[in-house]
């Protein structure tokens, strides 16, 4: 099963999008979160990807609220990513809504901790980010605002031993641009590490990236700018879901 997975980012409350990661790029897409949900469960989306911007930058959650209100008034599964770095931030993220937890900061700085939540809370709901400019394949934290010297291969490879199911990985120089996501890569994780769940996200333009991305052998894809700018419409996403869910 390939899943389709819109993000909604979030910054004081706010539905916005960034260029590559770039807070000063800061657009404002709507100022009613729950609208834009409602909106991705009418077309049969499932899960949506709810990252709290000020909560990356400041290293703990912030916007609750919105996670509450997401998964109070949707059937949505929420994906919850944004400043979670403690045990008491995992119970509050899931006490407040959230389905799945996807973090990267903490597998970085704390590889025990996270691993040991892989273990404690499980891996059906703990996910990794690896996020990276391809120029070095280095892993970038705190909202991509923050670089380190650890190769993204060698971060995919620490965790998938340790029993990683779910890497959702991101090339930050695509995201926001649609570009087209970054195929190579993706198709060399998929190859190296087979058995992993990989979610891409960055440089979505079209269904047909979905179908790409589908046919190199991922789980699924997140997507924003394509559908916020209208290159991706309800209807398609309807028609690609109903495909999805077709017997072969």
């Amino acid at each position: 099963m390939f899943e389709i997975i819109p993000s909604i980012w979030i910054i004081n409350g706010k539905c916005v999008r960034l260029r590559k990661g770039d807070f000063s790029t800061e657009q404002v897409i709507s100022h009613n979160p729950l609208e834009i949900a409602q909106e991705f469960e009418n077309c049969g989306i499932e899960r949506v990807h709810l990252v709290d911007l000020d909560g990356a930058r400041r290293g703990s959650p912030k916007n609750y609220h919105i996670l509450h209100t997401l998964a109070a008034y949707t059937s949505l599964k929420v994906d919850f990513t944004g400043g979670v770095g403690t045990d008491g931030d995992v119970i509050k993220v899931f006490e407040h809504g959230a389905d799945t937890i996807t973090a990267a900061t903490v597998a970085v700085n704390s590889p025990e901790k996270f691993s040991q939540w892989l273990v404690s809370y499980g891996r059906e709901k703990i996910n990794m980010a690896a996020d990276t400019d391809p120029k070095d394949h280095l892993i970038k934290i705190r909202g991509w605002q923050k670089n380190t010297n650890i190769h993204l291969l060698d971060q995919i490879s620490y965790f998938y031993d340790r029993g990683l199911k779910y890497l959702k990985c991101s090339d930050i120089t695509r995201d926001g641009v649609m570009e087209g996501p970054n195929f190579k890569l993706y198709g060399e994780i998929v190859e190296r590490f087979p058995n992993i769940h990989l979610i891409a996200s960055g440089g979505v333009r079209n269904v047909e990236d979905f179908k790409k991305l589908r046919d190199l052998g991922l789980r699924g894809v997140v997507f924003g700018k394509a559908y916020y700018a209208g290159n991706i419409t309800a209807e398609e996403l309807k028609t690609f879901i109903a495909s999805c869910k077709a017997p072969i």
